[in-house]
């Protein structure tokens, strides 16, 4: 199993790169950021200052979004990168949050998502796509670039769609009975589509703490109940609450009062005080080592390939250290053939 890291790109942006070149010594495989850029600083232009100070992460967004950038500029931003550091970029998507919904727009709807990883994808390969009616492509880029699309989701439809054109998929959450529901209906979306259903890569993303104080912990966390209800209101606005998505999704929000997207991604966001300590500890990966490295073996059990870890909390480089001196080199070991 990898295990990546995910950073805001709050000022200053040499802070997010210091973290960044820890991360890599400690044994991470991936350096993923927020992307909403009037909440925090621009992600590409960080993304080729941890490339230049690093030699082997990968890196990229969780997630970007259709709507923000024209899809040819994400594109060349990408090929870029790629061509001025070797392939060592990787595109996370959704149909968008914050970076739309702070600009007082919606997020694209599932066919734009689709055509904009289709897009994307092959204009980093050098190939040629119909793009506005018009025939395009990325002339200076070199044969035999490929780039990951993994895609983000939670409702039905979205699931379907990564299953039909995701390289990978991204569930922000790290509670094995609904990663195993999750991955179970995008490996059916990718089998109907005549598609390799392990070929798919799995990554789930939630908040880490490392430590014995299970109650700061929580509290440092909660924010993420928040975030991940925020999601899934749209979809039971959308569905309803039956079946849509695991009733454990949709049961907490129950008492949500709407999100302050100014707090969005922070520790003591005032508008998570719906969230139950239940829900923290299912969602996020708290307490000791062992707790950890439980979790993290039950869903790599799953299929998981991937454990990518917030780190928006009090504690950042202590619960970085633990995963590069612990948690990394015991799951590492337990991969090496016998």
């Amino acid at each position: 199993m990898d295990i990546g890291v995910v950073f805001q790109c709050d000022p200053p942006a040499s802070t997010v790169v210091d973290l960044a070149v820890r991360a890599e010594q400690a044994g991470f495989s991936h350096v993923w950021t927020f992307d909403s850029h009037l909440l925090w600083q621009e992600p590409f232009v960080i993304y080729s200052r941890i490339l230049a100070s690093t030699s082997r992460v990968v890196v990229g967004p969780m997630v970007t979004n259709p709507g923000t950038r024209d899809w040819t500029v994400t594109a060349s931003l990408f090929a870029t990168l790629n061509e001025m550091y070797g392939d060592r970029t990787i595109c996370g998507i959704g149909r968008g949050d914050s970076a739309l919904r702070t600009l007082g727009l919606p997020p694209t709807s599932l066919k734009e998502l689709g055509e904009c990883v289709h897009v994307i994808r092959e204009l980093v390969a050098g190939r040629a796509v119909t793009y506005r009616g018009n025939e395009v492509r990325l002339p200076w880029v070199e044969p035999g670039t490929e780039l990951p699309v993994w895609v983000a989701a939670y409702g039905p439809k979205a699931l379907a769609l990564t299953g039909e054109v995701g390289d990978g998929y991204i569930l922000q959450l790290a509670d094995p009975d609904i990663a195993a529901w999750m991955i179970k209906t995008v490996r059916a979306a990718a089998e109907k589509a005549g598609r390799d259903p392990a070929a798919i890569r799995f990554c789930v993303a939630a908040p880490a703490y490392v430590g014995d104080d299970l109650a700061h912990q929580r509290e440092q966390t909660r924010w993420f109940g928040g975030m991940v209800g925020n999601h899934v209101a749209d979809i039971v606005a959308r569905y309803g609450a039956s079946g849509a998505v695991p009733q454990a999704l949709t049961d907490y929000i129950e008492g949500r009062r709407g999100y302050d997207y100014s707090l969005h991604g922070k520790a003591g966001s005032t508008h998570t005080a719906f969230v139950p300590d239940g829900i923290v500890d299912r969602f996020c990966v708290l307490g000791p080592v062992e707790s950890h490295l439980a979790r993290l073996r039950a869903l790599r059990d799953l299929g998981v390939d991937q454990f990518a870890l917030y780190l928006q909390h009090d504690d950042k480089e202590r619960t970085l250290a633990a995963y590069g001196e612990h948690v990394i080199p015991a799951l590492r070991a337990e991969s090496v053939p016998a």
